[in-house]
């Protein structure tokens, strides 16, 4: 049997989401997967998983987990997604609940117990199964202590003495931190509990676990696995990193054209691509539907219509957008805003739906569907991100046509060559200052405005950009050839 690639991953979309994460973890393994790259994947089975479309059946009952005491015990179900592996460790008290990580009160308070469970199970489900993997490639804190195990227990267990791990990073702000007396029973030996190690602050950090043991850690864009070397991003966590900076490598995420693509997109109403015969006739019938949709001014159809799609959280740069919004209403422009987050940001976009009424849309919550056709019917996408590890919203708006303005930070630098470049395929601006971001819409608005020739070959230009998981794939097979195997 050939030794595989394991992705441990809380979150994989069609199966799970939230977020970038799930969209990463439902491309990334199947994409290597594709390439010859033999892999499978580990998550938990959520009482809200998406199962209707897969034969998800039990195949492990009762694997031995022993934490959080020891006689526990988790089911493992399994699916075939297209050709690959992925088990689901099910356990109803830590997994059989609304939402993934939190509810409208805050974070669960056992999460840091729900997902050492995880971790464990993860490492236990493996033993089962009696094949060691090649790599165990670990994704942000809630798989975090997946490599810390394998650190110290394939230094007495031959089991997994030929197993390397990577530990990617896909929002350093989330690291698992908690209280102290959680690190007692995890399962890690006494001498993990160090400034090097799993102990931050005097708390138990979960993320920093992974970055200390991983053979290999990886970020989701090279600027991003720059800017976190220094305070400005690093999160308290820039010491391990400059600590382990010969580890480390940022591989930009790809985008799942399978999914996300205008050509066949089966959420339009109408779809084109860039050798379209009719031009953008095409894209230009998705914004009319859009408008009509959301019961916005029909004369919008021949002015320039903004789109944003987020979490409306500060990270996101949401509150640079509505403090701008009276601004832009000035120049006769339409905005449409979805997303879910801070109660006082949804209010506040509410509000503004209240005051410029057939001009501005805002969808509170997130629907697949609705994001596709926000990203057809725009015709400017805005992400004034005050840090982006990656973002993948503006990969779907290159696809789509949907020149961004964007902040100049992490994979918003990588994938945006910004105007007024020959070869610009959208807007950046420096800092994330409102006056900043005014001026590059404006940019955006003007140029839309008085250069259709001009701004149709952006689009154009854009919509050809290659962010396919098949490029980024060949990073990770070269990775996993650093760590000793090679799957060609």
């Amino acid at each position: 049997m050939r030794r595989e690639v394991v992705f441990v991953t809380s979150e994989m979309y069609p199966f799970s989401k939230s977020g970038g994460l799930g969209d990463v973890l439902g491309a990334q393994p199947l994409a290597l997967h594709r390439m010859g790259v033999p892999t499978s994947v580990i998550t938990p089975f959520y009482g809200r998983l998406r199962t209707a479309d897969y034969g998800i059946h039990l195949t492990i009952s009762d694997c031995h987990v022993g934490y959080p005491w020891a006689p526990i015990t988790c089911d493992v179900y399994e699916a075939d997604y297209h050709g690959m592996k992925v088990y689901f460790v099910h356990r109803g008290e830590y997994f059989d609940r609304r939402y993934y990580y939190n509810d409208h009160k805050g974070d669960y308070f056992d999460n840091c117990e729900r997902f050492i469970f995880f971790c464990r199970a993860v490492m236990a489900l493996l033993r089962r199964l009696g094949t060691p993997p090649a790599v165990l490639h670990a994704n942000d804190w809630q798989s975090g202590l997946v490599p810390a195990y394998l650190h110290f227990w394939r230094q007495t267990d031959p089991f997994w003495a030929d197993t390397r791990s990577v530990m990617t990073i896909h929002n350093l702000a989330f690291q698992g931190r908690f209280a102290s007396r959680l690190f007692t029973g995890c399962g890690l030996p006494p001498q993990a509990w160090t400034m090097s190690g799993v102990e931050f602050w005097g708390d138990f950090n979960l993320l920093k676990a992974g970055i200390a043991y991983a053979d290999m850690v990886t970020t989701v864009s090279p600027s991003y696995a720059r800017e976190i070397l220094g305070p400005a991003y690093g999160c308290g966590l820039e010491g391990i990193l400059l600590a382990r900076q010969h580890a480390l490598h940022g591989i930009l995420n790809g985008a799942d054209y399978g999914i996300w693509n205008p050509a066949q997109d089966k959420f339009l109403p109408c779809r084109y691509g860039p050798d379209d015969p009719q031009g953008f006739a095409g894209k230009q019938r998705c914004k009319t539907a859009l408008l009509d949709e959301l019961g916005l001014a029909p004369e919008l159809a021949h002015r320039p219509v903004l789109g944003f799609i987020g979490r409306l959280r500060g990270q996101k740069g949401i509150d640079l957008l509505l403090d701008i919004v009276p601004r832009l209403m000035e120049r006769n422009v339409g905005v449409i805003i979805l997303g879910e987050g801070n109660l006082a940001h949804e209010a506040r976009a509410l509000d503004l739906m209240e005051t410029y009424r057939g001009r501005l849309c805002a969808v509170v919550g997130y629907t697949e569907d609705l994001a596709h056709r926000i990203q057809a019917g725009s015709d400017i996408f805005l992400m004034p991100s005050r840090y982006e590890p990656c973002g993948l919203t503006q990969m779907y708006a290159l696809h789509y046509g949907t020149p961004p303005v964007a902040t100049a930070v992490g994979g918003l630098r990588d994938t945006i060559v910004p105007w007024p470049s020959p070869e610009a395929t959208g807007f950046t601006f420096g800092r994330s200052d409102p006056q900043l971001f005014l001026e590059a819409i404006l940019d955006a608005v003007h140029y839309w405005e008085h250069d259709t020739e001009g701004w149709r070959a952006m689009m154009t230009r854009a919509m050809r950009q290659d962010f396919s998981w098949e490029r980024a794939g060949r990073s990770y097979v070269n990775l996993y050839r650093q760590l000793g195997f090679d799957f060609s």
